[in-house]
């Protein structure tokens, strides 16, 4: 079994005990040079609020987006976003990757900016 297969094992299992709750989720991607959170709906029709470094203004305050400062910012902003909608509780999709490094940042960013999860 490759990586990615076993990653998409990993996330298939957590979305659907996500799914199961009806919860609004927070997705979060990431690539070498990027990271992206997503606040989705709980019946996963709509995007509520999205974040990623490739944004113009992410982009001019951390540079680089495939690190750890940069993840934070990201973080902070979708929380911001979310926030300014009325979604104060989220349940964290780390889709698969693991809770270490940048997709840690991005959640406890999020956390210090108010969003419960």
């Amino acid at each position: 079994m490759s990586n990615s297969s076993a990653r998409l094992r990993r996330a298939k299992r957590s979305r659907s005990r996500i799914k199961g709750q009806g919860a609004v989720r927070l997705s979060v991607f990431r690539t070498p040079r990027h990271i992206y959170a997503q606040v989705i709906a709980g019946d996963g029709a709509a995007t509520l609020a999205a974040a990623s470094t490739l944004e113009p203004t992410v982009r001019t305050e951390v540079g680089y987006g495939g690190n750890v400062s940069a993840a934070a910012v990201v973080g902070k902003l979708v929380a911001e976003r979310a926030m300014q909608l009325g979604v104060e509780r989220v349940a964290f999709d780390r889709a698969g990757f693991k809770y270490h490094g940048r997709i840690k940042a991005l959640a406890d960013a999020a956390r210090e900016q108010g969003l419960k999860f």
